[in-house]
């Protein structure tokens, strides 16, 4: 499984475990402002520098490579295993946490050893400006954190603007192919193909990311599929078995920016906008088709 799909996928995966030991609270961070983080998970460290904390970040975890400037800072890990030795080097005065990607036990271990960690949550949308304030209070940072969270939160608007109204179009997101892995309405992506006008075809399943089979896929007889573009130009091609899907019919099968979908971080705008595109070319090529059909 290529790397940006991988990551998806582990963003999706239901929350297996609760810590007992708390965060740090909103007026421990204010009375302490946090200047050595480091951050277990590659949105996590494009989250510090988005909220203007950049020059706080001293550690990061593996495949972390935006912005440019994260890829020189030293490596701790990633998202299973950690460098003990290098984190003590460090000396961080905070770590960042991805809520459904670091392990429970990972993250009891480094507060038993001693670290302020902070858990991150971004399933969905709505959390992507919550994540930027809250970096913003630990960091002294809250002026810019909460102007991008403003900022991401209006262009999301606008997208949402921009398509409303559009005629609905049955999705499918393919996040893998071996093994066949979607989302469901609870995370982030299928929210912007519903806001781009599309209804995702597994919206009413329970599991954030659930495994589905081919018959499934075939049934629910998706008109556009959307893969991420790290999955490689062959991403849809056990489909081609299946000529009859409206997808294959109309030509509508579409690959999106790989790491801006993955990661949930501002640049979900840019894969947003790519899926809204693409949904729009799908409905033009849905009407050719069905008009040449009929002819």
């Amino acid at each position: 499984m290529r790397l940006a799909a991988l990551s998806l996928l582990i963003a999706t995966l239901p929350i297996q475990y609760a810590c007992d030991a708390p965060d740090v609270t909103q007026s421990e961070a204010h009375a302490q402002r946090h200047s050595r983080i480091v951050t277990l998970a590659p949105s996590l460290a494009e989250l510090v520098f988005a909220a203007g904390a950049g020059e706080f970040l001293v550690g990061v975890s593996a495949y972390s490579n935006f912005p440019p400037q994260v890829e020189e800072l030293p490596l701790v890990g990633d998202a299973f295993t950690i460098d003990q030795e290098q984190l003590a080097l460090l000396q961080p005065d905070l770590l960042l946490v991805w809520q459904s990607g670091t392990p429970a036990h990972i993250v009891d271990e480094l507060r038993i050893a001693g670290y302020v960690v902070e858990t991150i949550r971004t399933q969905k949308l709505a959390d992507i400006p919550a994540a930027l304030i809250r970096i913003g209070e630990l960091t002294g940072r809250d002026e810019r954190a909460m102007q991008v969270a403003a900022d991401f939160e209006a262009g999301l608007q606008a997208l949402a603007q921009r398509f409303a109204g559009s005629d609905s179009i049955r999705v499918f997101y393919q996040v893998s192919k071996r093994p066949l892995y979607t989302v469901s309405n609870t995370h982030y992506a299928s929210e912007l193909i519903t806001v781009c006008g599309g209804l995702n075809v597994f919206s009413d399943l329970d599991d954030l990311a659930p495994a589905v089979d081919v018959e499934a896929v075939i049934d629910r007889d998706p008109e556009a599929m959307l893969a991420g573009r790290d999955s490689g130009d062959d991403a849809f091609s056990e489909w081609d078995r299946w000529p009859r899907i409206a997808a294959n019919r109309y030509g509508n099968r579409f690959l999106l920016p790989g790491d801006e979908l993955s990661r949930p971080t501002p640049r979900v705008l840019n894969a947003g906008a790519a899926i809204c595109e693409a949904l729009q070319s799908a409905r033009e090529r849905r009407a050719a088709y069905e008009e040449a059909d009929g002819a």
